[in-house]
């Protein structure tokens, strides 16, 4: 049965050495108060400690005071298991000082993982993370020096096929942030962005006889209608009620909460876009990639648009009016909107659907998905991608791993280099002004978050679209399949390359 009680009363509930599994998707719906409450009682009883935190795809405010980064950075954490840690500035510096063990999984699988649980099964099966960086065989999930456990992923033969096995601790404690709270303790999302692995990882704390807190805004005395009840009462045991924090009226468009034709998109999104973006200001180079990568959408097609250089893709499709012929998806699970971006990452203008997360990667792994547009940090000759790690910086590998896996058509998109890029289109011929002083194009890349040997298998099609040329992915490696007007083959693409094309 569950109890009305105090975010200070709720985090009592929480032991030395429990696996807490967090619903949140990167900077969205995070239980914010739940954490401090935490945070408080750890600074000041040095309990509960020796903590293993789960969440799927991380569960930070981007702010390093706020959430769990005041707990975890006091030490009250010894093993992080995520898919993204974007939004946890403090909490990544502190990985890279090896303060706790911190692994990184591709956040369709460990939201499989969440779902396999609750249903009694210890882990699951996955082709997604083959022969890229969690790949036991390569790196394995561990992101610094002390984080050496064998027991999250594991290279597995079934029927003649290699799978990669993942295993999460045992779930004990459930944060969750929802809408309302009725008298039986049924958790409606109504306002809510998006519902995540909610209901699974409820059920897998109650299979492990563990405790499921829920921060709500509202108690209400009429119940929601059964279907948009998203955790039933009989799972909850704490009910912490929050009055939350005004947000701007703009944020409205992405709760679902009224119906936006498709042609008030776009000033939604404007709106959005002015509260939200962390993405640098418009650029030519961008706006060079993202015009000529939008011109391999086609009608009909099903598609993840990546943030940042690859949101270009998005702005030209509108323009084109191929945006209304097309269904965009975004990995917390909506389908059929418009993704917003920055800080609302996660969230969905105009979506004709939203369920659950695990439901969203098992379209995505099983190749759904007609064309995907994705960024990188890093090329090499083979043409495998690196996007989640780079020297004394990390972000993770996200949705990534999950979306690239089985896509027929993969586009990355990003500059030829960075640092310091001036480029200017004319009457459709570009000119390279300066080149960056850091590469993208290199050798070998740092860590593989992108297989090219596994595309390859795949039968995918993989271009490289830059602001001054595309490349094609081959079984020989890349190729040089198109030269922008204006662009000097030789001095401005093949004496820049580290390596010898296909």
């Amino acid at each position: 049965m569950f109890e009305i009680m105090s975010a200070d009363k709720a985090a009592s509930l929480i032991c030395d050495g429990d696996c807490i599994c967090v619903n949140s998707f990167v900077g969205i719906e995070n239980p914010v108060e739940l954490h401090e409450a935490i945070y408080h009682r750890f600074h000041h009883t040095g309990s509960p400690g020796k903590l293993t935190v789960i969440s799927s795809a991380g569960f930070g405010v981007w702010d390093k005071d706020r959430a769990a980064e005041g707990y975890i950075r006091e030490g009250a954490v010894s093993r992080l298991i995520c898919g993204h840690f974007g939004a946890m500035p403090s909490t990544k510096k502190l990985v890279l000082e090896d303060r706790f063990e911190a692994y990184n999984l591709p956040l369709g699988c460990i939201s499989h993982a969440i779902r396999a649980q609750a249903s009694g099964v210890p882990g699951t099966l996955s082709k997604v993370g083959l022969d890229i960086f969690v790949d036991p065989r390569k790196e394995g999930p561990g992101i610094n020096g002390i984080s050496r456990s064998k027991e999250l992923v594991e290279v597995v033969e079934l029927d003649g096929e290699e799978f990669l096995y993942y295993k999460l601790p045992k779930i004990n404690i459930a944060l969750i942030k929802g809408t309302a709270a009725d008298y039986k303790g049924n958790i409606s999302f109504d306002d809510m962005f998006m519902s995540g692995d909610a209901l699974s990882i409820c059920q897998a704390v109650r299979a492990n006889h563990g405790k499921v807190i829920v921060q709500v805004d509202r108690l209400v005395a009429t119940p929601s209608r059964p279907r948009n009840t998203i955790i039933p009462g009989c799972l909850v045991d704490a009910v912490v009620v929050v009055t939350p924090e005004e947000r701007p009226v703009a944020y409205r468009a992405l709760t679902g909460s009224f119906e936006i034709p498709y042609k008030e998109w776009q000033g939604w999104h404007e709106m959005i876009d002015a509260l939200s973006s962390t993405r640098p200001a418009s650029n030519p180079a961008y706006d060079i990639i993202g015009r000529r990568a939008s011109m391999e959408l086609r009608e009909g097609d099903l598609v993840n648009i990546g943030i940042g250089i690859p949101e270009m893709v998005s702005r030209h499709a509108r323009k084109s009016g191929m945006l209304s012929k097309i269904t965009m998806t975004v990995e917390s699970g909506g389908i059929g909107g418009f993704p917003a971006s920055g800080i609302v990452f996660g969230a969905m203008i105009g979506a004709a659907s939203v369920y659950d997360m695990a439901n969203q990667f098992d379209l995505y792994d099983n190749g759904g998905l007609d064309i995907c547009f994705m960024g990188a940090f890093e090329v090499d000759g083979h043409g495998n991608v690196n996007t989640h790690r780079v020297k004394d910086n990390f972000s993770g590998i996200g949705g990534f791993a999950n979306i690239t896996a089985k896509t027929p058509t993969v586009i990355f998109c990003l500059t030829f280099n960075t640092g310091g890029l001036e480029v200017e289109r004319r009457q459709n011929e570009v000119t390279v002004l300066k080149n960056g002083s850091i590469r993208k194009f290199v050798p070998e890349v740092q860590s593989i978050s992108f297989s090219a040997k596994r595309a390859i298998a795949n039968k995918q099609r993989v271009l490289y679209v830059t602001e001054r040329c595309v490349f094609e992915l081959t079984e020989r490696g890349i190729r040089l399949s198109e030269v922008y007007p204006g662009i000097d083959i030789q001095k401005d693409i093949l004496d820049l390359l580290p390596f010898n094309l296909a």
